[in-house]
């Protein structure tokens, strides 16, 4: 990337360099050596819902192990949590490497499309790193999804992250790859220690204790969790990255929503005949989505239960995932039990 200073946006209007890049996208398999790795781009859509089978989870973690760091999708806005993020793992005794693309911009993404898209591959087919810690959400991992296809020759990979990183957790479940929905690096010195040492166990090799919140009714259910950001995981429907949701349990969270856009949102699931192939529903937390001071409105906690309290189902609301407060990992495409009577999820 040293040897293409025009790719960076130093000097050149972040729109118009996306133009450009568009132009190039046809080439970026050969100018990156993406295509020797086997991520050209995708030319051909594949079926929209395979089967989801449960996923394969990497080799396990150990201390000494190599991790990357990118940024796929929102520009970085500030670096103290980040690096006191990168220092939790190091700390713990990994080996964390930080790549250049972190600090790129390109308007409201952390440099273009094809920057961002370089270092994932990158990362994904180094055979020294070990797994890929996600920098931050925002926006952006639906247009590396745009040229995109997980190679399935190469081994598996931890890919950590959540918000916005539903979209690459959710294709690499396509190809029977288990990412885990957990904290970001600019977010993990929020966690209190149960929950960065329940990160840890998971991607080590070790079970995770059950988690609690408020059941519902409805009885219990088993099936392969799939957690989402409900926004990201909403866009991605009806797309080749949309993995069938028959039989799973769905886990979602949000944030920044009102109470009038998650209620369009979960009205979609519904006319869509989403929610009826889902076996229950896991839901996190939703922060910041009150509706405007002074506007009328339904609460939140009113539109769940509008929307989700009549699919005859299992569901365990306030369970502590998600945004602003706790966000216990959770893997995906591994099986699930959930109890709605006794409030309870279980992996």
């Amino acid at each position: 990337m040293d040897n293409m200073p025009w790719v960076r946006t130093h000097g050149v209007a972040p729109l118009l360099l996306n133009s450009v890049c568009c132009i190039l996208r046809a080439y970026a398999g050969e100018a990156f050596g993406l295509g020797s790795l086997g991520f050209l781009p995708s030319t051909q859509p594949t079926a929209i819902a395979l089967k989801m089978n449960p996923c394969q989870l990497p080799p396990p973690l150990q201390p000494g192990d190599l991790l990357r760091v990118v940024a796929p999708c929102g520009l970085m806005r500030e670096f103290e949590n980040f690096w006191k993020g990168v220092e939790i793992w190091r700390s713990r005794g990994y080996k964390v490497e930080v790549s250049s693309g972190v600090r790129e911009r390109c308007g409201y993404l952390a440099g273009t499309d094809i920057q961002r898209r370089y270092d994932l591959a990158d990362a994904w087919k180094a055979p020294q790193c070990k797994g890929i810690l996600c920098a931050r959400g925002g926006y952006g991992s639906a247009r590396l999804l745009e040229d995109w296809d997980w190679p399935v020759d190469l081994p598996p990979k931890w890919l950590i992250g959540f918000s916005d990183v539903t979209g690459l957790l959710w294709s690499l479940s396509k190809i029977g790859i288990s990412g885990v929905h957990a904290p970001l690096l600019t977010t993990l010195a929020d966690e209190p220690e149960w929950s960065v040492e329940r990160l840890f166990r998971w991607v080590e090799g070790h079970t995770l204790d059950p988690l609690t919140g408020n059941g519902w009714g409805g009885g219990e259910a088993r099936g392969l969790l799939l957690p989402a950001n409900l926004t990201v995981g909403s866009h991605l429907l009806g797309t080749q990255w949309q993995p069938d949701l028959n039989g799973v349990i769905l886990a979602i969270e949000d944030v920044g929503e009102a109470p009038y856009r998650l209620d369009r949102m979960l009205t979609q699931w519904r006319l869509a005949g989403y929610f009826q192939q889902v076996k229950g529903i896991a839901v996190g937390r939703f922060s910041r989505c009150d509706a405007p001071e002074g506007i009328p409105s339904f609460t939140v906690e009113e539109v769940l239960r509008d929307r989700l309290s009549d699919l005859s189902i299992p569901i365990v609301s306030d369970l502590p995932f998600g945004h602003d407060g706790v966000n216990a990992a959770l893997p995906v495409g591994i099986m699930a039990h959930l109890d709605g009577d006794r409030g309870t999820l279980e992996v």
